[in-house]
């Protein structure tokens, strides 16, 4: 199901996404890993403008992010006119608000909707299932954000499977944290890590699908789900990075929270019970990161 929002406005919203859950049950032969994972994408995000022009070029409003074809925006471009032998291009320009190297899928929601816009402005050649395909060939986790709402991705990323409706339902519009130190975590670097741990950091297969039916179940009757969060990534992480454990263990203790790590990190989360002191936990972390960290208010998308 694709966002109607994105399909007609000239200015495309690139959402950043959460893995409410995330677990690798193994890695594969190709190199890449299998993964069981629930994400959700975010009313938090970038801005991609297309125009039509002779060629592909980005623009970015952030000098860090590349421009050039390393650019998620710009092999998209490439997936997109080699799927469809399109002869046109187009003029990227991309307002950047998702830190690099957070977690957050950034880039691949931004490579989602360039070939989102894109497919608008070639007239449409690509139905939804092909156009997921060509999402899933520029990167593991692009598809994912062209289906609207939350999903279960399997395989490396590219299986996008919709919830249930009433678990979308009820998932949307919760309150949100998100935060973010000043450093970054590489996401080749922490699955790097995770396989070195071999067969410790990974999860059976089963389990991974147990845990995502028992966090169906518990959104499905309105019962407390937070508890059912889970990331595998965060050990590699929290192992080098011992300010985001330290943190997150100080906000569970003092506000109650049930704060993780998103992917491969380094941005974190937590969800907002109603009443929650928002400024008291956002001075918390400004006291443990520094004022240079991301803090985020938003809801699910």
């Amino acid at each position: 199901m694709f966002s109607s929002r994105a399909v007609n406005s000239p200015e495309l919203f690139c959402p950043a996404k959460l893995n409410l859950l995330l677990a690798v049950t193994g890695r594969r032969t190709d190199g890449f890993h299998d993964l069981v994972s629930v994400v959700a994408p975010v009313e938090f995000g970038d801005r991609l403008r297309i125009e039509a022009a002779a060629e592909f070029s980005l623009h970015c409003d952030d000098p860090a992010v590349p421009a050039g074809g390393t650019n998620l925006v710009l092999k998209a471009a490439q997936a997109f006119r080699a799927a469809t032998g399109w002869t046109g291009g187009a003029r990227f320009t991309l307002t950047k608000r998702i830190p690099m190297g957070a977690g957050l899928g950034g880039g691949s929601s931004n490579a989602a909707m360039a070939l989102l816009g894109l497919n608008r402005l070639a007239g449409g050649p690509l139905a939804a299932e092909k156009l997921a395909g060509v999402a899933a060939q520029v990167g593991s986790d692009c598809a994912l954000f062209l289906a609207g709402g939350p999903v279960v991705i399997r395989g490396r990323g590219e299986q996008v499977a919709a919830l249930p409706a009433a678990v979308a339902t009820r998932l949307r519009g919760r309150r949100v944290l998100i935060f973010k130190p000043a450093f970054a975590i590489a996401t080749p670097w922490a699955y790097t890590q995770l396989a070195a741990q071999a067969p410790g950091g990974y999860l059976p297969a089963g389990e991974a699908e147990a845990r995502v039916g028992a966090f169906v179940r518990a959104v499905a009757a309105g019962a407390a789900w937070e508890d059912s969060l889970f990331n595998a990534l965060e050990g590699p992480g929290f192992r080098k990075f011992i300010a985001l454990p330290v943190l997150l263990g100080q906000l569970r203790a003092r506000f109650g929270l049930a704060p993780r790590m998103s992917g491969s990190g380094s941005a974190c989360f937590a969800l907002l019970p109603d009443g929650a002191p928002v400024p008291e936990i956002v001075a918390a972390v400004r006291a443990a990161w520094g004022a240079t960290a991301l803090v985020v208010e938003t809801r699910l998308a």
